[in-house]
């Protein structure tokens, strides 16, 4: 089986990308795989470079990577990928949208508006959040262009600093808590990950930089851990995530609150989920050989499910007179 490395892209977090693919290409196993590098510069190069391959294990981060955009243009290629769907991955990837998924599923998120300018800024209600805040850019990753505002003046300077990265911005309560992470395999929970960075939060230096943060397999009380579970997992599915996923949490008075949804997670020498994994009997080449089988399944399966839709036209049209008078409705 020939295997692409796809790494690099063109998003701020192109060096992390290239340090997961350095990694999955040090550990994928030789003697089972055609190991092909494959390293992108340009968004259009994916078409030409991928030529070939039999399956294309992803370790791009960010936009054009973890945002959906791939894995439709892999889609439309027909070429299996690991991780999750178009539609999941460019859920995950707005930090907006998703959150509202998750409060319409009812599980807890952290308090939130988003602005597209220093004049939305203005007119946001900011101060109904209550400092300090967090600010990071609406779809960005890696805690790049993220700061902790304490006071009502630096909140400014954050914002534009976050624009400069996206063209939305999300002002978010900080939560102050117990930050943990929770991998998820298949569907299966790993162990939880405790987050403790040296610095104010678990910014970039503390995600990439040996010794930054202390980062251990932890064990909660089981009537704790039980409601993390069922809450990383309720995500992982209101999410439509698939083959795997990192779920990162703030414990606060026993309540978990969702932060964010990583549909590509890091695997770095210094990622959360190589860690999570190794505890629950994984070596590193393990773990990858596990993505792409569940990938494999995963990408087969959605591709039955294509070919086997059979357009109905007696179902269209009692469906087109059962949502009639909705359609019809002054609520639009």
């Amino acid at each position: 089986m020939k295997v692409g490395v796809i790494m690099g892209g063109v998003s701020s977090e192109r060096e992390v990308s290239l340090a997961t693919g350095r990694e999955m290409l040090s550990h994928l196993d030789k003697n089972r795989y055609e190991v092909c590098p494959i390293e992108i510069d340009d968004k259009r190069e994916l078409i030409s470079k991928t030529e070939g391959i039999d399956i294309a294990l992803l370790a791009l981060h960010g936009k054009y990577g973890e945002d959906g955009t791939v894995q439709g243009t892999l889609d439309s290629l027909g070429i299996p990928y690991t991780g999750s769907d178009v539609l999941s991955s460019s859920v995950c990837m707005d930090k907006d949208l998703s959150k509202k998924l998750l409060r319409c599923e009812g599980l807890f998120t952290a308090d939130w508006v988003v602005v597209g300018s220093m004049q939305e800024l203005a007119a946001a209600d900011v101060e109904g959040l209550g400092f300090p805040v967090v600010v990071k850019p609406n779809a960005g990753g890696s805690s790049i262009g993220t700061r902790i505002v304490r006071i009502q003046d630096e909140l400014a300077s954050a914002v534009e600093e976050a624009l400069q990265w996206d063209r939305a911005v999300m002002i978010e309560q900080f939560i102050d808590g117990e930050e943990i992470t929770c991998p998820i395999l298949n569907g299966e929970m790993l162990p939880i990950v405790s987050i403790k960075p040296n610095s104010e939060f678990f910014d970039y230096t503390s995600k990439y930089v040996e010794g930054e943060a202390d980062e251990q397999v932890i064990e909660l009380p089981p009537e704790l851990r039980k409601a993390v579970n069922a809450a990383a997992i309720q995500c992982y599915k209101a999410l439509k995530c698939s083959v795997y996923a990192r779920i990162d949490i703030i414990l606060k008075d026993n309540i978990p609150y969702i932060l964010e949804v990583n549909t590509l997670p890091g695997l770095t020498r210094t990622s959360l989920l190589p860690r999570s994994a190794e505890a629950a009997g994984y070596s590193f080449s393990s773990l990858l050989d596990a993505i792409i089988e569940f990938s494999l399944t995963e990408r087969k399966s959605e591709k039955q499910g294509v070919e086997g839709y059979e357009y109905n036209e007696q179902l269209y049209i009692a469906d087109c007179a059962r949502y009639a008078p909705i359609r019809n409705s002054t609520v639009f």
